[in-house]
């Protein structure tokens, strides 16, 4: 059963809320999306009483942040304005203004920078005051601390601020903006703090670092780990942030584990993720859209494989993986093996069809290969040409209808010039290569050492003409800008028939939701929050096309093996069922969108509120 909103005008009518996060006009990583996607459905329930705070990089605000243009306007009623016009009287460097987002949210952006002058002094006080060590040759670190040290002065005077009764709420995202909160304690600030670890930091390392990671986690010595890992710094910050708050929040009960064994506090409350699904909608033109955007995915697929051999298009299905480069966290081996597995079953099986799988992530590269640049342009010209042969086709032909006295279709061929014919002929003989299409689409810094490229490499899944599972590693992320797919990421996404993210440490997953959104069937993994909360939530998932690994308690090889079945009965869905799959998929999406997940920031607010 899912939560019913609140009301919106029953919601803290008395109180303040500044959500305080590092990817606040600066995109990131996935806060970014938790953050912006959430405005539309926060704005109508806190409307002028709702700040979000953040640090201000104006290389990154610049396009998202539209300061005000005259601060006095703002001042009377505004708290938020007040507190900003007393600090730039003192001489901070702060922004307000709008976020140019769904909502159009109140936006605080200070400059860390204008404190480096006394990071000296701020971390010798961080020491002294809260244990935290900090060493001398870590930036990020650096304007961690600084942004801590502000949002604590802005925080002060927003206090002094506030109308008489009022209450102020802070929330506080990942351990970049925590390391306040230990310090509003101490200096007693009247605000309410809650903090959300989205994922804890030696969480991640440790995932990426232990093929058993959950059965070690309580055995985990967090301060030996830390050093090991040299992010001591950053998990003490982290720690602190988790037991200064007057709740601890995490996003999904996977996480809430992690919690427990490396933050040693029991979050209050768990916080799922959504989207703003109206912003995905696209209702009787989603069948229409994926055929679009298939064609452009098409386009690609024909100047990458067709110039060594061609394969028929319309019985061809695109899946894809993407994300940070993480191979096991994010599933990446998982994938691998289990495409493996598909591509022998399907030689063995005499179906028709192939896949192509594309893996979408971001590595060092020097320069997108030569050789698939080459192919596309190639393509090109051949694409050019038989439009120039359909043009003067196409006027003959008319002409001679119009003036013929036979009804009988005359001979196409000879209504093209001798010209195009040669240029034809020319164009396919310098195109057609006995080459293998490349595997990738870039040049890597260090191909040498890349753990996809090893993979494809050990299992000879090199885009043989024999393979049916063809492969496509593009580490870079898609873009309108690129000259390979030409096409933005949500687009890619809505032409492609299936998303596979089977992850092994993933505290949420946006990637497989953003499938959901859009109508294509995805596979998640019960490691995943994601996965997890559909598991409990949603009344059999895979009747609405999302689609469950299970990694918790199964070996490698199982779940590669349940990957596989999850796949190999995929391709054999008649393109009708595929329609009916996707229709469905779409329809579920309002189980995850933020109007119905809102209410559970609702409710750990109503506890902060409650506690002193």
């Amino acid at each position: 059963m899912q939560p019913t909103p609140h009301a919106p005008d029953t919601l803290f009518p008395d109180s303040l809320l500044v959500e305080v996060a590092w990817e606040v006009c600066n995109q990131v990583g996935g806060i970014y999306t938790v953050i912006r996607s959430k405005v539309p459905a926060t704005m109508p329930a806190w409307g002028d009483r709702y700040c979000l705070l953040g640090p201000y990089f104006p290389n990154m605000a610049q396009g998202e942040f539209e300061p005000y243009d005259d601060l006095t306007v703002h001042t009377g009623a505004d708290p938020f304005a007040a507190a900003v016009r007393t600090m730039r009287a003192q001489g901070y460097d702060v922004q307000i203004g709008t976020w140019l987002v769904t909502g159009r949210p109140r936006v605080v952006l200070i400059n860390p920078f204008q404190t480096y002058d006394r990071l000296g002094q701020l971390k010798s006080d961080l020491w002294a005051r809260h244990g935290i060590p900090a060493p001398d040759n870590d930036d990020l670190l650096h304007q961690v601390i600084a942004f801590g040290h502000l949002t604590t002065v802005f925080f002060q005077h927003l206090a002094v601020q506030k109308a008489a009764g009022q209450r102020l709420l802070g929330h506080f995202h990942e351990w970049m903006t925590g390391v306040a909160i230990p310090e509003l304690r101490r200096l007693q600030v009247p605000a309410h703090l809650l903090f959300t670890t989205h994922a804890t930091l030696l969480g991640r390392y440790l995932a990426m670092n232990d093929a058993n990671f959950y059965d070690h986690l309580m055995w985990v010595n967090w301060e030996a780990e830390a050093r090991h890992f040299n992010i001591e710094p950053a998990v003490r910050m982290e720690r602190a942030a988790a037991h200064g708050s007057h709740v601890f929040t995490t996003v999904s009960e996977l996480t809430v584990r992690e919690c427990i064994y490396l933050l040693d506090r029991i979050p209050d409350a768990v916080l799922p993720n959504g989207l703003n699904i109206e912003r995905f909608v696209a209702l009787h033109e989603s069948q229409n859209l994926h055929q679009q955007y298939k064609a452009k995915i098409h386009e690609f697929v024909m100047a990458h494989f067709f110039q060594s051999y061609a394969f028929d298009l319309d019985k061809t299905l695109y899946f894809f993986t993407s994300g940070r480069y993480e191979y096991h966290n994010k599933g990446f081996d998982l994938t691998l093996e289990a495409l493996a597995r598909l591509n022998y079953r399907l030689q063995q099986s005499g179906l028709e069809g192939q896949v192509v799988m594309f893996f979408i992530t971001k590595r060092p590269f020097t320069s997108i290969n030569p050789q698939v640049l080459e192919r596309r342009a190639m393509l090109n010209e051949v694409q050019e040409t038989c439009r120039a042969i359909e043009r003067q086709v196409g006027e003959r032909l008319f002409y001679a209808a119009a003036a013929s006295q036979d009804h009988k279709l005359p001979e196409l061929g000879a209504m093209v010039d001798d010209y195009w014919k040669l240029r034809y002929r020319r164009q396919l003989q310098s195109w057609k290569t006995n080459a293998l299409p490349p595997v990738i689409t870039h040049n890597l810094v260090n191909d040498g050492d890349d753990d996809i490229l090893d993979f494809l490499r050990r299992s000879e899944l090199l885009n043989h003409r024999h393979d049916r599972v063809k492969m496509v590693y593009h580490p870079d992320f898609v873009s309108p800008a690129s000259p390979l797919l030409g096409m933005e990421y949500g687009q890619f996404v809505r032409g492609c028939h299936m998303g596979i993210f089977p992850s092994y440490y993933e505290p949420w997953g946006y990637t497989p939701l953003e499938c959901v959104a859009r109508g294509v069937p995805a596979i998640t993994s019960d490691l995943s929050g994601f996965g997890d909360y559909a598991l409990q939530n949603v009344p059999e998932p895979e009747n609405k096309g999302i689609f469950v690994v299970h990694r918790q308690e199964k070996s490698f090889d199982e779940s590669a093996e349940e990957l596989c079945d999850m796949l190999w009965h995929f391709v054999q869905l008649s393109r009708r069922e595929r329609i009916i799959q996707r229709n469905a998929v779409e329809s579920s999406a309002d189980i995850f969108d933020w109007k119905n997940l809102r209410v559970h920031y609702d409710r750990a607010y109503a506890l902060a509120l409650e506690r002193q």
